[in-house]
Parts: C-alpha cells; sequence; structure tokens
C-alpha cells in the first residue's frame, strides 16, 4: 500500500470531528486556518464557533469594526492574524462581491494568506491539488523519510515541498491534506510519538535509527529580548483611564494603559511621578511581576495603581471608560489578568 493510501486509511479511523471538515466553504475553512496558524487546535475550537455565531458570513465580518473583532479574538495572541482577517473580509467584499475567490493565485495573494494557508484553502474547498505544509507535516515527512534538512533553510523547504507535491494524492488531495495534519497532530507528535501503534513504523528512518528526537532539524534559534513595562492605573471606582495601542508594535488596536517602558526592572513610584510628571500622581497600591511570554520577546509587568490631581489632563491624552463597559475593550492578556484583580 503507498504512503498516501496508508494514511489516508488512519485518518478514517482517527480523525477528530472539527466543524469546519463538515464543511466546503471556504469561508469557514479560511476563518478555522487562521485562527490554527498559531493556536491549538483545542483552544481554536471555542473561538472558531464564537466567530462564526457572531459572524456567519464574510460580509458581517467585513462590516464589524475592527475592535468588536479584536475583542472575539482576544486571548489567542498573534494579533495581527485578526487584523488581516478583518482587512481580507473587507477586501473580499468589496473586490469579489463577497465571494470567496477560488483560484489558488488569487487566494494567495489575500493579506495574511500565506503559501500553507492557500494550499489548506485551495485543497479544503476546491479540492486542488496543492500540498500543505506546515510543522506537522515537516515533522512527519523528516521523520519517515530521513530528511535532515533544516526547515528553516531554503534549501530545506525545498527539499520538503518537492517530496510533499510527490505525495499527495492529486484524485483526493482535501482528505490527503487533512490526513498528514492530523498524523502529526495525534500520532507523530512532537515529544513521545506514538510509535508502537504507527503504520509507518516498519519504513520510519527516523524509528529504525532511532533520532525520532532530532528530526525535523532547524538551523536558527528564536531569541528572546526583554521588555519592562511599567503600568500606571488611574481609576475612581466608576472609570478607568486607558491608551489604545496604535504604534508599530505588539497588541495594535488593543487598549492597555498608560505606560512607561524601562530597560530594567524599577521599584521607586517616584519614576512614574516624574514620567507622567502633569497628572499629580499619588501611589495606592503597587502589583508586583507578572511575567508574559511571546515568541520574540519576554514581558515583565508591574501595575502602579494611584490617584490623579489632573483627571482633566489625563482625559485629554487617554481614553476615558466606564467600567461597567471594560468588558467591550479588547485588551491584552496580561490586561486581562489584573483587570480580574481589581474589579
Amino acid at each position: 500500500m503507498g504512503f498516501s493510501n496508508k494514511l489516508i486509511n488512519w485518518y478514517h479511523q482517527n480523525k477528530r470531528d472539527l466543524p469546519w471538515r463538515n464543511s466546503t466553504d471556504p469561508y469557514q475553512i479560511w476563518l478555522s486556518e487562521i485562527i490554527l496558524q498559531q493556536t491549538r487546535v483545542d483552544q481554536g475550537l471555542s473561538y472558531f464557533n464564537k466567530f462564526i455565531e457572531h459572524h456567519p458570513t464574510i460580509d458581517s465580518l467585513a462590516k464589524s469594526p475592527e475592535k468588536d473583532v479584536l475583542k472575539l479574538w482576544q486571548g489567542l495572541g498573534y494579533y495581527s492574524r485578526a487584523r488581516n482577517l478583518h482587512f481580507t473580509a473587507k477586501f473580499i467584499t468589496d473586490e469579489y462581491n463577497g465571494v470567496f475567490p477560488k483560484e489558488y493565485n488569487d487566494i494567495l495573494a489575500l493579506k495574511g494568506v500565506g503559501e500553507y494557508t492557500a494550499a489548506a484553502i485551495s485543497s479544503f474547498a476546491f479540492n486542488l491539488p496543492y500540498p500543505v505544509i506546515d510543522g506537522n507535516v515537516y515533522r512527519v515527512l523528516s521523520r519517515i523519510f530521513g530528511i535532515e534538512n533544516p526547515i528553516d533553510s531554503t534549501e530545506g523547504k525545498k527539499v520538503f515541498k518537492k517530496l510533499a507535491a510527490e505525495l499527495i494524492d492529486e484524485k483526493n488531495p482535501a482528505t490527503y491534506n487533512q490526513a498528514i495534519m492530523e498524523f502529526g497532530a495525534l500520532q507523530c507528535t512532537p515529544k513521545k510519538p506514538k510509535c508502537e501503534d504507527c503504520p509507518f513504523r516498519l519504513e520510519c528512518y527516523a524509528f529504525e535509527n532511532n533520532i525520532i528526537n532530532e528530526l525535523p532539524k532547524k538551523d536558527k534559534k528564536i531569541k528572546q529580548r526583554n521588555r519592562y513595562f511599567n503600568y500606571l492605573v488611574v481609576t475612581d471606582g466608576n472609570d478607568i483611564y486607558m491608551n489604545e495601542r496604535r504604534e508599530k508594535d505588539i497588541w495594535i488596536g488593543l487598549f492597555d494603559f498608560p505606560l512607561l517602558e524601562t530597560t530594567s526592572p524599577i521599584s521607586s513610584f517616584d519614576d512614574i511621578k516624574e514620567a507622567f510628571e502633569s497628572f499629580d500622581l499619588s501611589l495606592i497600591d503597587k502589583y508586583e511581576g507578572q511575567k508574559h511570554i511571546l515568541s520574540h520577546q519576554k514581558i515583565y509587568a508591574k501595575f502602579w495603581l494611584a490617584s490623579s490631581n489632573n483627571i482633566i489632563k489625563m482625559a485629554e491624552k487617554y481614553t476615558k471608560i466606564p467600567l461597567k463597559e471594560i468588558d467591550n475593550y479588547p485588551v491584552p492578556k496580561l490586561i486581562e489578568n489584573y483587570l480580574k484583580t481589581i474589579l
């Protein structure tokens, strides 16, 4: 039995019942793929259902304010995915009369859609023979076929792309693509893969040579930098003052508090008073040490709860939000966690 047939047989016996697999609607498939780009299925499922409930069509998503889209996305991270999703929904509504494009190159040209996502949509919605290559696929192919080229190298990407194109079942590309991704997610997992009952055990290069944990290989390691966020929290018990992030940085479009970023931790409120001198501040309380880890940075956050004798100045620079309406505003996870301690 060939590779694709064996893989598809495994899939029919082991696949999870996921809502986007029961549809060929390109909108639902696109939405699921964008959500799952940096998110596990068990976490992304509730977000997918929430989006479909609020926005069952592309047109509905396109008409929604960005703030509301970001609020629906809150907690998933990598918020550029949500902004691109919203932009592309409006683009499809304007340029394609709300009908999702069917050609691979047109799909690939959409903002926020790369080769993997374009291949997934093309195959799952339109049954076109474009192989998907994501982390799961890299892992499965590198282990079974013994590919030691780094997956983040130009040469490595060429090798995997060529092999993936040779292996895909052109008569049934949608099922094949689902199968190889599901196999990587459930069977050939990053740690402790289920080799004992693997249908490829007798032909798997990594298993035979005892190098399962060495594949796939990468050239580059992600370097993380430390950032120190000192948040000024001013509230009178009814309203709170927040900042809508619009600079080119993390969390664009989300709301956090007035921020003093420093190169190292600070422990004195005098630094906060000096940075926000015009607000005439008095310290009420301090919330120490919340660490928030992103892909390329670690954020160490402190929250300085204070009163201001110049609320007029605060209102000129920041957004005054009634506490009873705070849940309507999208915020980063670390801000959400802090708000739970004071509300």
